[in-house]
């Protein structure tokens, strides 16, 4: 078999160009901006939870405030996504509503970064079908996910446009396209150590291609390549180095509990049984029907026409077996349709490369995302790649069947494809408001949160969790202090109030707990003791009670016990020696 680089491509007759492409490109970006900022209106703003929906922005916080990566900021990962999503303080709008809207930004692009890579075509050649079934794709990623600043989005979006301009540098022999997609590749794997694997599929990707090995001067061009790929993990390095901080961020990005992707990779070797239950059931469908394809391709055009009727017959059986996923996945992570449709792209990899007699490296490197995808605690599934993997199979499928006559004109076909794109929003709408993310469901989400902080205009959520967030804003006017903590699930209150953690966590979860974080936080407790200025305050609502709506107290007792993981939050109460203060549902030490 002959293995192809993505070059091979070139050699093939190039499409002639779009006429006035400077209007093509404003068409895409229009309907890039407007689907983000359509979903957010309608998706992304409602639903609110004190925990994970500012964690990124709390540690960007603190980075634009000079705050250097695990010298003053412990993380079990890179602080990468910190970094990005510094810009989301520059953006004209409220910062958590133009934080989501950026994430959907990302979602998209990367969307259409992974089509353009397996489809081999530029996005000013794509119709009106196949630009739909990238929007409705792009809906399928986002699913049943809260838009929110979250560093596995800026992973998929780093490598998706990383291996996007390296293609296309490569390609067209481009040095700053080439160079610029080995600088987001480098830029991937500090956002989360999960896409490591970005880089040594650049490596692999740049090393491998003819281009690397024509022309003059190839091992200063390499070299150079190199660096680019190299440059954003020197600066980080340097950065936390010269902040007096790699000793603490070597213990920190080491100590964290691995993931291996089990789930995924052992999708039904603990239960065979789940092969005969949806949404697994398609993935034996699918292979049956890709064999079969594989047996009638494999002998070229010498089964003529009937060989040729087939083979659609059969892809269309396939494209059915994946659409059929998606629905019973009813877009929830518990019924593992993620898994499922990974499993549907490693089947069409090899069938299309049979085929093809190349091996489709898209197709790889959407396989090789959707596993660093699912490395991850909370979430160990691919499933903000849900959307990607289906469009990548029903496009693998495509490629190995023979050529055919434009069936329909194009209003057809972009009739259809908008009717996908309607269809996919619907979904995505109905399964958010039955119930937001940790919040209810839409007609319970009644209150706007602009009214306590103008950062979070036009973010809605339920009674119960209003009240809380305003008790806080209540709390730091009643005491104010140049030093303001609330643990342990309330990173947003730092960003949405301008507030000054001096811990060195914002959300002390078990896990994130890694090195010498206990002793750190006390160490910084009793330095907050010789120095006063601060105020702590500790919560008495468990945060899964905000989740379901339930009684937020107007006033605690001053020994209220407070909620706690490890229990380092009741450590960090006694180990205080300030006023004890109660505010609402908060108890705090107050020294101002």
């Amino acid at each position: 078999m002959d293995v192809a680089s993505p070059a091979r491509a070139a050699a093939e007759p190039a499409p002639p160009k779009a006429a006035r492409p400077a209007l093509r490109w404003a068409v895409h970006a229009g309907w890039v901006v407007l689907l983000a900022l359509a979903t957010e209106l309608r998706v992304g703003r409602f639903g609110f939870h004190p925990s994970d929906q500012g964690f990124i922005l709390a540690q960007a916080w603190r980075v634009l405030h000079g705050e250097v990566p695990h010298a003053d900021i412990i993380s079990a990962r890179p602080l990468g996504s910190a970094v990005l999503h510094v810009a989301d303080f520059a953006l004209p709008m409220p910062l958590f509503f133009g934080s989501s809207f950026l994430s959907m930004i990302e979602i998209i692009v990367a969307t259409i970064a992974f089509a353009a890579l397996v489809t081999r075509r530029r996005v000013l050649d794509w119709g009106p079908g196949m630009t739909a079934m990238v929007a409705a794709a792009s809906l399928i990623n986002l699913n049943a996910f809260p838009l929110m600043a979250w560093h596995t989005v800026d992973g998929i979006a780093l490598t998706a446009c990383g291996a996007w301009a390296l293609d296309s540098g490569l390609r067209t022999g481009r040095a700053l396209a080439r160079r610029g997609g080995l600088v987001l590749l480098g830029c991937a794997v500090f956002v989360k150590q999960s896409f490591a694997l970005a880089a040594v599929i650049g490596v692999l990707w740049l090393l491998l291609h003819p281009a690397t090995r024509a022309g003059t001067r190839r091992v200063v061009r390499v070299l150079l390549d190199l660096l680019a790929l190299g440059a954003p993990g020197l600066a980080y390095v340097a950065w936390v180095a010269l902040g007096g901080g790699f000793a603490e961020m070597v213990g920190q990005l080491t100590g964290g509990v691995p993931a291996y992707g089990e789930r995924l990779l052992g999708l039904w070797l603990a239960d065979p049984e789940v092969l005969t239950r949806a949404p697994v059931r398609e993935l034996g469908f699918f292979a049956v029907i890709a064999v079969v394809l594989l047996a009638v391709r494999l002998p070229g055009d010498r089964l003529g026409a009937a060989g040729r009727v087939a083979s659609w017959l059969l892809v269309l059986a396939g494209a059915a077996a994946v659409v059929w996923t998606v629905v019973d996945g009813r877009f929830t992570g518990s019924s593992r349709w993620a898994d499922v449709l990974w499993w549907i792209v490693a089947v069409s990899v090899p069938v299309n490369a049979a085929v093809a007699r190349k091996v489709p490296w898209a197709g790889l490197l959407v396989l090789a995302t959707g596993f660093m995808t699912s490395l991850s605690w909370g979430n160990d599934t691919p499933t903000l790649l849900t959307g990607t993997l289906a469009l990548t199979a029903l496009l693998l499928l495509s490629h190995v069947v023979p050529p055919r006559p434009r069936l329909a004109p194009r209003w057809v076909t972009a009739t259809a494809g908008l009717t996908a794109v309607a269809v996919c929003g619907w979904v995505v709408v109905a399964r958010h408001d039955q119930a937001a993310y940790l919040d209810l469901g839409h007609d319970r989400l009644t209150a706007d949160l602009g009214d306590v902080s103008p950062a979070m205009s036009g973010i809605r959520t339920n009674p119960s969790t209003y009240a809380y967030v305003r008790q806080i804003r209540d709390c730091v006017g009643r005491f104010p202090a140049p030093r303001t903590a609330i643990l342990p699930d309330n990173a947003f209150a730092y960003p949405a109030f301008g507030l000054t953690n001096p811990f060195p966590l914002e959300w002390p979860l078990p896990l994130e707990i890694v090195g010498d974080a206990p002793q750190r936080m006390l160490a910084k407790s009793d330095e907050l003791n010789r120095e006063g200025g601060y105020l702590v305050l500790f919560q008495t609502v468990p945060s899964r009670l905000l989740a379901t709506g339930g009684p937020v107290p107007a006033e605690v007792p001053a020994d209220t016990p407070v909620f706690t993981y490890l229990g380092l939050e009741r450590a960090i109460q006694a180990r205080l020696t300030g006023r004890v203060v109660t505010c609402g549902s908060f108890v705090g030490k107050y020294a101002p």
